[in-house]
């Protein structure tokens, strides 16, 4: 995911979005061998994902840019990027749940635990909150 995000988001309105650089198929080895290596890589992509848009403009959401020569917005190729981006975080999760057995945390209401979480949603009154406010 790193290697699309360095490939995308560097010099994104100024060049192809699929760098000449860039080795997609290298990119599926398992060549990352520590714990440090994996987020240097994963913060390196992150990084140049939020250099980015903390650099644009307002003028430059409606400019075109290229995605393997396929012209889009810029909005429309951050909103491909936005689609893309899930995909790849749900495997990430579905095999870090698979290897912790037991010990998996839920990310969102636990297994068997709807109607208990339904029963303190319900409890309160309605309001003006986002579901991320808590995080």
């Amino acid at each position: 995911m790193a290697g699309n995000m360095l490939s995308r988001w560097t010099d994104f309105l100024t060049s192809d979005g699929e760098k000449d650089w860039r080795n997609r198929d290298a990119e599926f080895e398992t060549n990352i061998t520590n714990r440090q290596a994996l987020f240097e890589y994963w913060n390196k992509g992150w990084n140049c994902l939020f250099d980015a848009m903390n650099s644009l403009t307002e003028t430059d959401l409606e400019k075109t840019i290229y995605i393997r020569n396929e012209g889009h917005t810029v909005v429309e190729a951050i909103n491909r990027q936005l689609a893309h981006y899930p995909y790849h975080v749900g495997q990430i999760i579905f095999l870090a749940k698979m290897l912790s057995t037991n010990e998996w945390k839920s990310l969102s209401i636990p297994k068997n635990k709807s109607q208990d979480y339904n029963q303190v949603k319900f409890s309160k009154e309605k309001g003006d909150t986002f579901f991320t406010d808590k995080v």
